[in-house]
Order: structure tokens, then C-alpha cells, then sequence
């Protein structure tokens, strides 16, 4: 039934978009597979001693808490950025925002299990404040998209599902979110995927070559 029921487009704060089923099937399918050949997929540790539920591969630059760095964990070059990954970016940022003029060079790519969860953050380790892009796979999620100030209320809960698109930007860039929830299951058994994928893109700001 759910199929028969329109999702409309939504701004859920200023400059904070989300545009349900923004890829297709197809579309969804080759970035799962683009996904599966990205290799280095790991949990990170936080400077608490905390580890993270999801894992994560990084494109561009390697993302650790809370700096970005060319080279991984063990010492080895970050992977590419691709170029079509880009593309994409600024084709979503352009239906979102109305704007194409977007350079993102960072990607992180996380994967959720069942029993993944993401906690209230900000994406604040980056020198620019261009526009955050969020592609959703596989199953969906509860992403609580929050205030500015702190991590509690106000917030809102949006269901995120296979092939939406979330981009926050503007007076937005820097609101907490996180994912409380995923729903395990609930993706498309033709997406071949159990679990769910996210893939960010941002715009460092930092230069070139570090």
C-alpha cells in the first residue's frame, strides 16, 4: 500500500530538503555495487574509546574524529573521489537547492546492520559550509534531524527510504542529526542489499594536497 501513497518533497528546516524517491531502481543498483567495490569498510574508534555501530569507507579524504587526513588507518592512500560520484552530487544539490554550482570531494560511506545507530552529531570537521548530500539504500531508517544548538529538542523524524535524497545546506548545515532507527527488512528484495547504505558527500574546503 505504501507504494500507493505519494511522498512529497519536503523542507524540513530551512535548507534542509528531502526528496523521496529520488533514484530509481537502477540507479540504486549501481551505486550498491559501487559501494561493495569501495574496500576498507571499518568501525571507527572515537577519542572516548567509543566504537561506532556503523562502518564506514572513505572517498577523497579519510575522515577521523575530528580531522580529515589522505591516508587510512593503516597508512595506505585514502581511495578517489570519482568523478561521476560528483556528478551526481551536483545534480542533487541542483533539485534541491536549485543551485549546480556544487564541488564535493569528500564521500563517507557508511553501512547500517540491524543494529546500527547513529548518534546526534554535526558535520562540522570540514572548512567549507557547502551543502551536505545524503543518498539512502536499501532499508529504511528514522534520521532525526535536529536544531543547531545542542542535540534535544526540536528535532524532526523523517523516514528515509531506498532511494531518497536529503540535502541540508544554509541555516541548516550545522544541525545535529543522527539515526535512532533502522528498519531491517524493509528494503526492495530486487536491490539485493540487506541493510541499509548512506553515502555523504561534502565539500572540505581543504586543500588539494595535504
Amino acid at each position: 500500500m505504501d507504494a500507493l501513497i505519494p511522498r512529497p518533497r519536503a523542507e524540513v528546516a530551512p535548507g534542509a530538503v528531502h526528496i523521496p524517491d529520488w533514484l530509481d531502481l537502477g540507479e540504486q543498483r549501481r551505486l550498491v555495487e559501487a559501494c561493495r567495490g569501495w574496500r576498507g569498510y571499518r568501525q571507527t574508534r572515537l577519542p572516548n574509546g567509543g566504537v561506532m555501530s556503523v562502518r564506514t569507507v572513505c572517498l577523497g579524504w579519510h575522515w577521523y574524529p575530528y580531522r580529515y587526513s589522505r591516508v587510512t588507518d593503516d597508512g595506505s592512500p585514502v581511495l578517489p573521489f570519482p568523478s561521476w560520484l560528483g556528478d551526481l552530487g551536483r545534480r542533487a544539490v541542483r533539485d534541491a537547492h536549485g543551485s549546480a554550482s556544487y564541488e564535493p570531494d569528500i564521500a563517507l560511506v557508511n553501512f547500517y546492520d540491524a543494529a546500527a545507530k547513529m548518534g546526534m552529531h554535526q558535520d562540522k570537521d570540514e572548512a567549507s559550509l557547502e551543502p551536505v548530500v545524503s543518498l539512502s539504500l536499501g532499508d529504511a531508517c528514522v534520521f532525526r534531524f535536529g536544531n543547531t544548538s545542542d542535540r534535544g529538542r526540536p528535532y524532526t523524524d523523517v523516514d528515509l527510504r531506498s532511494g531518497d535524497l536529503f540535502v541540508f545546506g544554509g541555516e541548516s548545515r550545522l544541525a545535529f542529526h543522527g539515526v535512532p532507527k533502522v528498519l531491517p527488512g524493509s528494503a526492495d528484495p530486487e536491490l539485493g542489499l540487506a541493510g541499509r547504505l548512506n553515502i555523504t558527500l561534502r565539500v572540505s574546503g581543504l586543500p588539494s594536497r595535504s
